[in-house]
This record gives C-alpha cells, structure tokens and sequence, in this order.
C-alpha cells in the first residue's frame, strides 16, 4: 500500500465520486464515457482525485464534480438536477473501480488511460463487476506488464492515433529515426533535445513524458 496516495478511509469515498460522476455524465448529461473522460484528464480533477485532495473525494458528490469537470473544458454550465440511481450503470461500475485502480497502484489517470482506453472497460464489465476488486487490479496489472515491452514513443504514438510515417511528417523527424527509437536500437533519452521538443510538440505531451524509465 505504500503508493497510496490517501488514506484508506476516503477510498470507498473517492470510488462513490467517481462512479457517480461518470454515471452522471454519460446518463443524465447525455455525453459518451470516452469524451466525458478526456475531459476530466485534461481539466485537472483527475488529478485532484489522485492526490486525494479532501474536497474531490469527499467534500462533493459526483454530479457536482462532473458540472466542474465540464464547465472547466467547456464553459457550458450544466443546470440538470443530481441524479444518483440505487441500480448502478456499468459507467458507475468504471469510475468505481477506476478508482481503486488509481488509489492502489499510485498510477496517474493519464497513464492508465494510456494503457487502456476506458471505452475497453465496458467489455469487463460483465465478468468482473460481480467479483472482487481484486481481480480488476490482476488484470490491469498484467495489461501494464505487456505495455512495458513498448517503448514511451510507441505508447504515445499509438495514443494519437498517428503512423510512424504521420508523425514523422508531422513532427518533422525522420520516419527511420522513428523506428529506430521504438525498436529501441536508438535511446531516445541520448537524443537531441530539438528532436524531443519535435516529438513532444507533435505529440502534445511534454518532452520528459518522452523519456524510457
């Protein structure tokens, strides 16, 4: 437990915000889990929830952190009253166990949505929902362990939905040095730093986010 980044008292807490908030989005504000999703990597909540920052995960409920989340990426105010249903929605089943995920590996939202896209999680959701919790983190970890093989450039890459030869053209980097750096015949943390800024700027990442740990 020692990547924990909260305690465990506000987990079963921090899973009702989550559950709640993606339950919301998607089935009473009408927006797709994928894109609702973006939005709260990119607005900064996620990052809230990961530090467990006491107003995020226990000081709101669900639906008032998805207004948030939304009006942060947006400006649009969602008006719609809360609604949290006694039978929970496979979105609520998602943000629960995302949540646990994240508490117990210590892993970033960002990185576990690298790893695997969350629309891929409705497909868990039959087999795992009724079984114990962990079992998802078995199955996440292992998920990890076959990204790892990857190189961070491949991983990235492949997050943007880009060719070798796309973001070659796009970053202005040869499509050979791109090969080499993912076949890990070239190490792309002994590189140029105008070449990592070519990359991270095509990639809208940062430049160490580049980096092979």
């Amino acid at each position: 437990m020692t990547n924990c980044a909260y305690d465990e008292i506000y987990l079963p807490l921090a899973q009702r915000v989550m559950g709640d908030m993606y339950d919301f989005a998607v089935n009473t504000v009408g927006m797709t889990l994928p894109a609702f999703h973006e939005m709260f990597i990119m607005s900064g909540m996620s990052y809230q929830i990961e530090i467990g920052n006491p107003t995020y995960v226990a000081g709101k409920n669900g639906c008032e952190v998805a207004r948030e989340v939304i009006y942060a990426c947006s400006d649009i105010e969602v008006g719609l009253e809360d609604v949290m249903y006694l039978d929970k929605s496979k979105e609520y089943w998602i943000g629960w166990a995302l949540a646990y995920y994240q508490w117990i590996s210590g892993k970033s939202f960002e990185d576990i949505d690298e790893c695997i896209k969350i629309d891929k999680l409705y497909g868990m959701y039959d087999t795992l929902h009724e079984a114990d919790i962990s079992l998802f983190v078995e199955i996440m970890d292992d998920k990890f362990k076959e990204n790892k093989e990857e190189t961070t450039l491949k991983r990235l890459r492949m997050y943007a939905g880009l060719s070798q030869r796309a973001l070659a053209d796009k970053a202005g980097v040869s499509l050979r040095q791109i090969q080499l750096f993912e076949q890990g015949q070239r190490d792309i943390n002994k590189t140029q730093s105008a070449t990592l800024y070519q990359l991270s700027y095509a990639l809208g990442c940062s430049m160490e986010r580049l980096l092979n740990r």
